[in-house]
């Protein structure tokens, strides 16, 4: 049903689309109309690079231009019908998308976007070079319609809307699917779409292949409409830049965005162009530039976003269903130090455990700067490990060499026996390493319940089983009754528990926190310690960084207390708050008096 949902609109659209096509014979509107379909196919494929990723691309003509001359050159040379070059041009599109994006996306963004501008700018000179300033596609009196040559120009139009409506599918499917999940997280917060295990890059290439496919298409087609390919026409800046007008016109990362923007900019800029472009030369271009300011100040997202959330506020917000009512869990005593008193033996179940996580002689400096010195520890399954120290105690920079967003200079991290530096964050994901973060880094808009699933993609061979894997996440955080809205529109204490329920749909061997807490009122600490000491109960594995001294004490099983980026002491929290070195450094001389008392 949600797949017949989505179609239905698609379908009606088109259904009208071709009742107009059909209806009008004037050959310069019925030409409008085809480069409306055109254009918004053209934009879709921007879309599903740049919407959906948020690496603004300004170089898409290279694919147009790409398929509009394997078109022309195909029928001048070998005497192929566009029927058969048309696709031929998509598989050249994917390929140049391949070979363009495997060394572009290790730039980051203005970097990416004016290297991506590159790439049409050079093939604009080598097309001119090798003498091809301009193509005229000969005219086929017998079997035209083999050729794509037909003498109604309604043909073209209905070709056209074909095209965009298996585009908008294709994009509707990519949308729905991890595929757009993936590139969603990507575009929203790529270092916590890594944590989660996604793999960023190959992701990214992916999608630039789709999306160099849908350009060439698109670009071989618009070379059988007009006839005549010059380099220009199809690599000019103005090509890109339509690209980009109409997306973000009406809006990214969406499969109507570029329908929208095409529907409204297109005819306006023709219409323009045909009447005022003698005396105002360039005057559609003027349109995109106003278009793009237009947004900026009253949509920045785009008109479908602006007009989904204007909605959105109008209409009541469904009941919840919270689904059964976890069970409660045990009150916390104010000051009580080590784990609660209903959890059996809690030092005695560290020093039994297995060793899971063990870290040698790690260190990581940065200019002069030794954040991290000759660091080693070891956690044991189904421990508690608290890693305390002042600020630039290296305490973050030592989760990040954890799970592999920063390289060490030297020192080991093994994970089970298996050495793990040098992988990268979603690899480190997939062994069984999952994360939190200190500044939260939710997917914004993407509800609950679709950011968990993100994490647990990672081990689910399926979207049904990534959606059961999630729910029990969600409840075992105790988020159900939330689950379904967008994440932007949480409290502190939501985000950071979804967090947590993103990193454990997973299933991750051991769980970093970095400042779980951080931000939290008294009781929201309280509540969210419970969570965590209720997950230690299911055997979870769980290293914390905490500033929160009194939370600390009550939760964990062992401390290492960082300071300077050494390790200053480790063990029991009995023993680590009466340690002198770690009040001098650390507690202070207030957390002494009052643990006298």
């Amino acid at each position: 049903m949600p797949a017949l949902r989505s179609l239905l609109p698609v379908l009606a659209f088109a259904a009208v689309y071709a009742a107009i096509a059909l209806v009008v014979t004037n050959n310069y509107y019925q030409l409008m109309l085809t480069l409306v379909l055109v254009w918004a196919i053209f934009g879709l494929s921007w879309n599903v690079l740049s919407g959906y990723t948020g690496l603004v691309s300004f170089g898409h003509a290279a694919f147009f231009g790409i398929g509009a001359y394997t078109t022309a050159l195909g029928q001048i040379y070998f005497d192929v019908s566009p029927w058969f070059l048309i696709p031929v041009a998509a598989a050249f599109g994917a390929i140049a998308g391949l070979l363009i994006g495997f060394p572009t996306f290790r730039l980051r963004s203005h970097y990416f976007a004016l290297a991506m501008l590159a790439y049409p700018l050079a093939l604009y000179y080598v097309f001119e070079w090798l003498g091809y300033q301009e193509i005229t596609l000969p005219m086929k009196r017998e079997n035209a319609a083999s050729y794509m040559q037909f003498a109604d120009h309604r043909v073209y139009t209905l070709v056209a809307l074909a095209m965009l409506v298996v585009v908008m599918l294709a994009t509707r499917m990519i949308e729905g699917s991890r595929f757009g999940m993936a590139l969603l997280a990507i575009k929203q917060n790529e270092a916590a779409a890594e944590a989660a295990g996604i793999d960023a890059l190959a992701w990214k290439l992916r999608a630039i292949t789709v999306s160099g496919a849908i350009g060439s298409a698109v670009g071989g087609f618009y070379a059988v409409v007009l006839l005549v390919v010059t380099p220009v026409s199809v690599f000019g800046m103005l090509v890109s830049a339509q690209a980009l007008t109409v997306t973000m016109f009406g809006g990214v990362g969406t499969v109507w965005g570029p329908v929208i923007g095409s529907a409204v900019l297109i005819p306006l800029a023709e219409t323009l162009q045909a009447h005022l472009g003698a005396r105002f030369p360039g005057i559609h271009g003027v349109i995109y530039g106003l278009a793009i300011v237009v947004v900026i100040l009253v949509a920045p997202e785009g008109v479908f976003w602006k007009a989904r959330d204007h909605l959105r506020r109008r209409r009541p917000l469904p009941a919840a269903d919270a689904g059964p009512a976890p069970a409660p869990l045990p009150a916390l005593s104010p000051l009580s130090v080590g784990a609660a008193a209903n959890d059996p033996a809690p030092a005695a179940r560290a020093e039994a455990g297995r060793v899971l996580l063990e870290v040698r002689g790690l260190t990581k400096s940065f200019g002069g700067l030794r954040a991290v010195q000759d660091v080693s520890f070891q956690v044991r399954e189904g421990e508690i490990l608290g890693i305390i120290g002042p600020n630039g105690a290296g305490k973050t920079t030592a989760f990040n060499l954890l799970n592999g967003f920063l390289k060490p200079d030297a020192g080991e991290v093994l994970l089970d026996g298996t050495s793990m530096v040098g992988r990268k964050p979603h690899a480190l994901s997939a062994a069984g390493v999952g994360r939190t973060f200190q500044i939260m880094r939710p997917f914004p808009r993407m509800s609950v319940a679709d950011n968990v699933v993100v994490g647990a993609y990672v081990h689910a061979l399926t979207d049904a089983e990534a959606r059961r894997s999630a729910a029990e996440a969600i409840r075992r955080v105790g988020l159900a009754a939330v689950a379904q809205r967008l994440a932007g529109g949480l409290t502190t204490k939501e985000l950071r528990l979804m967090e947590l329920a993103r990193a454990l749909a997973g299933k991750p061997r051991i769980l970093l926190l970095d400042e779980t807490l951080a931000g939290l009122g008294q009781a929201e600490a309280a509540e969210v310690i419970q969570v965590i000491r209720s997950l230690a109960g299911q055997g979870a594995t769980i290293v914390i960084i905490e500033h929160t001294m009194h939370a600390m004490v009550r939760l964990v099983d062992r401390f290492v207390v960082l300071d300077h980026g050494a390790v200053l002491a480790e063990g029991a929290p009995e023993a680590i708050t009466r340690d002198p070195r770690v009040i001098e450094a650390y507690l202070g001389r207030k957390w002494s008096a009052h643990a006298a008392d």
